[in-house]
């Protein structure tokens, strides 16, 4: 009877919670890996550098290659600017359009112009990096996360474009067109709870 009250004590204390932190991650170990874990953990970034390296793959390697290195920098020099900024400029729902627009060309596999899907990925990195560069200034944080973000995008944009680059089966690219589709759906839906007023 005498362990009850401790045992509650103990239980209580575990069960205290963490502060928590609206949109960005923080690890302990430094911004850069802030950044990098922020990218992994937030499906509203993380699924449009999928998207936008699974249709650069779908393209071709040229196409992949040239996501690989303007995703990133777009990504970081939008962050930077919106960090100076201080402002998202941007509706919130942007950032769910963007990931609508390209999982649905990615659900419908067409060849695009090498031009178009350069300026797709220069318009997907300009939005999302320019909402984490805003959202970094809001919470107070420098700039150095977005480091992190687009390491991590150049890693993931990387490994998935090759990855899709080099798939040649019919039934490969159908397995990548129902995943644009996923996240079409999932661009939809993050638009739909974001206008509802609950993002």
């Amino acid at each position: 009877m005498r362990r009850l009250p401790a045992a509650l004590a103990v239980s209580a204390l575990l069960a205290w919670p963490a502060p928590a932190h609206a949109h960005l991650v923080t690890t302990g170990l430094g911004p850069v890996y802030d950044g990098v874990s922020h990218l992994l953990l937030t499906f509203d970034d993380l699924l449009p550098v999928l998207a936008m390296a699974a249709l650069s793959g779908l393209n071709g390697p040229a196409a992949g290659r040239r996501t690989l290195f303007v995703l990133p920098a777009a990504w970081l020099a939008a962050g930077l600017a919106g960090h100076a900024c201080r402002t998202p400029v941007l509706p919130a729902w942007t950032t769910a359009v963007s990931l609508l627009a390209v999982g649905i060309l990615v659900a419908a596999d067409r060849r695009l112009p090498p031009g178009v899907v350069t300026f797709l990925t220069v318009a997907v990195g300009i939005v999302h990096g320019w909402m984490n560069g805003a959202s970094l200034a809001a919470d107070g944080r420098a700039a150095g996360s977005l480091a992190g973000i687009a390491a991590a995008i150049f890693v993931l944009a990387a490994l998935v474009s090759a990855f899709v680059a080099s798939l040649r089966r019919p039934w490969t690219r159908i397995a990548v067109r129902a995943a644009g589709s996923w996240m079409a759906a999932i661009g939809l839906l993050f638009l739909g709870w974001i206008l509802s007023g609950r993002g």
